[in-house]
């Protein structure tokens, strides 16, 4: 396909978080996000996005606008064929600043699988296009708020509830020994987000243990560097463990592995941009170890290009693509839909969605 491309545009959008989004390294009641629109010389158009999580991830929303205003210039006048080239490219260019990254190259996919007129899932492959549920989040906050939210979400029909853990541990398993108290038939992934030491978290894993509570997974639990904590805490919990914050490459990913670190490999595209995660799923599979797939605070737009690697790759055992639940508003149009914890599937060309961009868009042609 000969078609170029011609016009990038971008802007800021702010989206309200229905509660705050706290974890243990930080809180955000604002999605602070950039939406990305790529139009190409005939015509169609793409749309990406960058969600940038500073108190996870160290990117800010100002450090992506900088950083796409030279970004977008290096991609005029490309084949839009050439999106995974244009996704290693943008790797070198701007290695710590995925986010941004990810925002363009999606933006590209999506032009260029709606001008093939296809699914964004069918360039993955199609593997397993099918409804999947989702896990629901529940922030760090007190006793009341978190058995309220829970309680809310269980009657819509959640059943697998990610609790963000990690500051206090006495605190952590009270309020999830609570929640499993009020909710019949439930389970658990607790997510430290780096914030446990290693016996934090052996004594965190025992005390749901004696509470009766079923822990599916112990995610991130201390800093990405300590592999070896990783390791132990496997063998001495016998909870699988999910690799997050210790996976930002597929080099990462291969020391993960090396080392007997994880079960699971969490997959996010705002750590890596879209390229290199089909990269590290795929590696993944290879080596053994499961597939999760999550993502920063976002919207359908970034959680849609997510949605359609499980679709197309397949062997994703774990969706935490619940961020858009999260928000006060959706403004995005068409695309994927959630009918409870499920995510339903899409037929039409791309990622099947449409957003109006702001008055404060930047233009570079």
């Amino acid at each position: 396909m000969s078609v170029t491309i011609c016009k990038v545009e971008f802007w800021p959008i702010d989206v309200p978080i229905t509660n705050p989004f706290v974890v243990a390294t930080g809180a955000r009641t604002v999605a602070e996000n950039v939406f990305l629109r790529v139009t190409l010389s005939n015509s169609t158009q793409g749309y990406g996005e960058a969600a940038p999580f500073p108190e996870v991830g160290g990117e800010t929303r100002e450090g992506c606008l900088t950083a796409l205003r030279r970004l977008c210039k290096t991609v005029l006048g490309r084949s839009v064929a050439d999106y995974k080239e244009i996704g290693l490219e943008l790797s070198e260019q701007a290695l710590t600043l995925p986010a941004a990254r990810c925002a363009l190259e999606t933006a590209v996919i999506d032009a260029y699988c709606r001008a093939s007129n296809i699914p964004m899932w069918q360039l993955w492959g199609g593997a397993d296009v099918r409804a999947r549920e989702t896990d629901i989040t529940i922030p760090i906050t007190d006793l009341d708020k978190t058995v309220a939210l829970a309680r809310g979400w269980y009657a819509q029909g959640f059943r697998l509830f990610k609790m963000k853990v990690g500051k206090d541990v006495e605190s952590d398993v009270t309020r999830l020994e609570a929640v499993h108290r009020a909710l019949p038939g439930i389970s658990f992934i607790g997510d430290g987000n780096q914030g446990f030491s290693r016996q934090d978290c052996l004594t965190f894993a025992q005390g749901v243990k004696s509470c009766g509570g079923r822990m599916v997974l112990l995610e991130q639990p201390v800093v990405r560097e300590d592999l070896d904590s990783m390791a132990a805490i496997r063998r001495e919990t016998g909870i699988p463990v999910a690799a997050d914050e210790s996976v930002r490459s597929l080099a990462d990913a291969q020391e993960v592995v090396a080392r007997g670190a994880a079960d699971y490999i969490n997959i996010k595209i705002m750590k890596t941009g879209v390229a290199e995660a089909v990269e590290i799923a795929c590696f993944t599979k290879a080596s053994g170890l499961k597939l999760m797939i999550g993502g920063m605070v976002e919207t359908r737009i970034a959680m849609g290009c997510s949605f359609s690697l499980v679709l197309g790759l397949g062997g994703f055992e774990v969706l935490d693509l619940d961020t858009p639940l999260l928000l006060a508003s959706d403004p995005v149009t068409g695309g994927y839909r959630y009918t409870g914890p499920r995510l339903q599937p899409w037929s039409g060309s791309g990622l099947d969605m449409d957003v109006e961009p702001l008055p404060s868009v930047t233009t570079i042609e």
